[in-house]
């Protein structure tokens, strides 16, 4: 879901820069938020859709958070190239953003999504339990647990 959402975030940030004449950190974020939407619906109901659901106000709040400490990183970077080093080219703003920001912006967003956000079904996150996993089905009957042919025949 990230590439989709990666060409959303290129075509925004460089629609605001270049149709629009915002500055670049405006741009980024606006250009972020609306990426943020595409990518949480694309992790809740393609990628990661077969984890558990659970609480989706929980879920929807981490995936913002989360989202949001990506686009800090994520800008933050732009910002450092375009007003601290200089570096002010819309090509030199496109590298620093969608390039060096989104590389580490994307490795958090991986780690928190995947381990925090998404939890896997009837799993633990680093030995810590899911609380909306259903928990494992128990066997009703001895008829799962068939005897072996050795006891059948009185052999032992």
């Amino acid at each position: 879901m990230g590439a989709f959402g990666w060409i959303v975030d290129v075509a925004v940030f460089n629609f605001c820069i270049g149709v629009l004449d915002l500055q670049p950190v405006r741009s980024g974020v606006m250009a972020s938020a609306v990426a943020m939407c595409v990518n949480y619906l694309g992790n809740r109901y393609w990628t990661y859709g077969d984890r558990a659901t659970g609480k989706r106000g929980r879920e929807m709040s981490l995936f913002l958070v989360y989202s949001l400490v990506g686009t800090g990183i994520q800008n933050g970077v732009l910002a450092i190239f375009h007003y601290g080093l200089d570096f002010t080219s819309a090509l030199a703003d496109n590298l620093a953003k969608n390039v060096v920001g989104l590389a580490l912006g994307s490795l958090f967003r991986f780690w928190a999504y995947r381990t925090r956000v998404f939890r896997p079904a009837g799993g633990t996150v680093r030995g810590e339990p899911v609380r909306d996993a259903e928990p494992p089905a128990v066997p009703r009957s001895e008829e799962q647990f068939p005897v072996p042919l050795n006891e059948r025949a009185g052999r032992r």
